[in-house]
C-alpha cells in the first residue's frame, strides 16, 4: 500500500471523491509541497501534480510521486494531460491549485500565456470553469511590482481565489499547508452550508473588579473554534465572536473581539443585521450569570485584607438573540452542567430551549472544559435525543451535519397550503 493511503481521510473525508490537480512553479517555497499535499490527503483528496522545468530543478518529479501516489506530468505529451486533467470528461479535476505561484507565472497566466505544463492547465480550467486558487510565492518587492499586482487583481476578477501567506524577512511566503486546505475545503465545500452565514459566539466572558482584575467562567473557546473551522470548511460564511479563547484563531477565520456580557449585547444590537441574515447562530460561550460595577483603577490589596463583591444577575444573552435573529435562523445553545444524569441533562437542556427559543441545545457535563474530546446530548428542534461522542473537532463536524440536515429537509419540504375562505356571491359583492 502507497504510504499516502494510509493517511488518506485522517483529518476529514469532506474532500473524498474530489480530484485537486496542484501546478508547480519554480519557487524555492516547491519544497513545502510535500506538506501542502498530504494535508488535502488527510481531508480525503486524491491530488494530481503538474510540474514547470523550473520546479523540476527545487523538488524532483520522485518527491511528488511519493506524496501524492501518482507520476507527475513533467510535459505535455500526445496524451494531452491538460485537457485530461481539466478538460470536459470522467477524469476532469474538481479545481486547479497552483502553489508555488511565482510572479512569472501569476503573469502568464493573467495574459493567456501557455508554455508549461502548469500555465497550460491554468488556460484550460479559466476556459472550462474549474475553479482554481493561487498560492503565491516571492520575494517582496515583486509582491508589490504594480504589474504582479495588477495581474492578480485580474485574476481575482475571473474569480481566482489568491490564498496569501504572510511576508517574512524580506519574502511573501507561501501559505501554511493548513491555510492553503482550508482554503480548498472552502471552496470545494458542497451540501447545506455552502454560502450561508453562520456566527459562532465563544469564549469566555470577563466581568470587571477593577482596571486590572476581573471575574470570569472557565472556557478554552476550543469547541467555539472547532465550530467555526467546520463551518468554514463546508462553505459557509463564517464569524467568530470571541470572548477570553485560550486557543488561536486560525487567520482565515474573521473574529470580532467582546469581553462582556454587555459588551457582547451591544456588538449583537450593533450588528443585528448580520444575526437576521444567519443561517445559524452557535453559542458555546461561557457567559457570566452575574456581573458587577466595576471600580475606578486598581483596588490596593495592602488597604483590604478582605474584599466583599457585591454581585447582581447579568441580562440573558440567548434571548436578546432570539429577539435579534429571529426564526428561520437556527440558534442553537450550549448548556453545561456539573455532575448531572443523563435525564436531568435533558431536563435542564429542554427548559433552556423554552426559556431562551433556541432551536437546537447542546447539553454536557463541566468534565469537557478544556478536555480534548467532549461528550454531549444534542436536542433538536423536532424532538429526539442523540449523543455525539469524540475530538472536539469531530463534534464539531458532526453537529453541523444534524443541523444542515435540518436545514436542508426545512428548505425542500414543500410549503403547507394556504386555505382561504370561499369568495361567495354576496362577499364578492361588497369588495367591488
Amino acid at each position: 500500500m502507497h504510504p499516502s493511503h494510509v493517511i488518506r481521510g485522517r483529518a476529514s473525508q469532506l474532500l473524498a471523491g474530489r480530484r485537486i490537480v496542484i501546478g508547480v512553479s519554480g519557487s524555492i517555497a516547491a519544497i513545502e509541497l510535500p506538506k501542502i499535499i498530504r494535508e488535502l490527503i488527510r481531508h480525503g483528496a486524491d491530488v494530481r501534480a503538474v510540474m514547470s522545468p523550473e520546479a523540476a530543478r527545487l523538488v524532483t518529479p520522485e518527491t511528488l510521486e511519493f506524496a501524492t501516489g501518482h507520476p507527475p506530468v513533467t510535459q505535455l505529451t500526445g496524451n494531452v494531460e491538460h485537457v485530461t486533467l481539466l478538460g470536459p470528461g470522467p477524469e476532469r479535476a474538481d479545481l486547479l491549485l497552483i502553489a508555488p505561484a511565482t510572479a512569472n507565472t501569476i503573469s502568464k497566466i493573467a495574459h493567456g500565456i501557455d508554455d508549461t505544463p502548469v500555465t497550460s492547465c491554468a488556460s484550460v480550467a479559466l476556459g472550462g470553469g474549474v475553479p482554481m486558487l493561487i498560492a503565491p510565492a516571492m520575494h517582496s518587492h515583486m509582491g508589490v511590482n504594480p504589474a504582479v499586482l495588477e495581474n492578480l487583481e485580474k485574476l481575482r476578477g475571473w474569480g481566482v481565489e489568491i490564498v496569501s501567506g504572510a511576508s517574512v524577512e524580506g519574502e511573501e511566503k507561501i501559505a501554511s499547508p493548513e491555510e492553503v486546505a482550508s482554503a480548498v475545503l472552502h471552496r470545494l465545500g458542497s451540501g447545506p452550508w455552502k454560502g450561508r452565514s453562520v456566527i459562532v459566539i465563544g469564549g469566555a466572558a470577563r466581568e470587571s473588579i477593577d482596571e486590572v482584575r476581573s471575574v470570569t467562567n472557565e472556557s478554552s473557546g476550543t469547541t467555539a473554534v472547532a465550530l467555526a473551522n467546520q463551518a468554514f470548511y463546508r462553505g459557509a460564511e463564517v464569524e467568530l465572536w470571541a470572548g477570553a479563547l485560550q486557543v488561536t484563531v486560525p487567520p482565515w477565520i474573521p473574529a470580532t473581539r467582546w469581553r462582556s456580557v454587555a459588551d457582547l449585547l451591544e456588538l449583537a444590537r450593533r450588528r443585528r443585521t448580520a444575526l437576521a441574515a444567519a443561517s445559524a447562530v452557535l453559542v458555546p460561550a461561557a457567559l457570566s450569570d452575574f456581573t458587577l460595577e466595576r471600580r475606578p483603577g486598581k483596588i490596593p490589596s495592602r488597604d483590604h485584607e478582605t474584599l466583599t463583591l457585591a454581585l447582581r444577575r447579568a441580562p440573558k444573552v440567548l434571548p436578546e438573540l432570539r429577539r435579534l435573529a429571529p426564526p428561520p435562523t437556527r440558534l442553537v445553545a450550549f448548556k453545561l452542567e456539573p455532575g448531572r444524569s443523563e435525564a436531568e441533562l435533558e431536563e435542564l437542556g429542554r427548559l433552556l430551549a423554552r426559556e431562551s427559543g433556541a432551536d437546537w441545545v447542546v447539553a454536557n457535563d463541566v468534565a469537557v472544559m478544556g478536555a480534548a474530546q467532549t461528550t454531549a446530548l444534542v436536542l433538536p428542534p423536532s424532538g429526539g435525543r442523540h449523543w455525539i461522542r469524540g475530538p472536539k473537532s469531530e463534534f464539531a463536524g458532526k453537529l453541523l451535519d444534524d443541523i444542515g440536515r435540518e436545514l436542508a429537509n426545512v428548505a425542500t419540504s414543500p410549503a403547507p397550503p394556504v386555505h382561504r375562505p370561499r369568495r361567495t356571491a354576496r362577499h364578492r359583492a361588497r369588495t367591488h
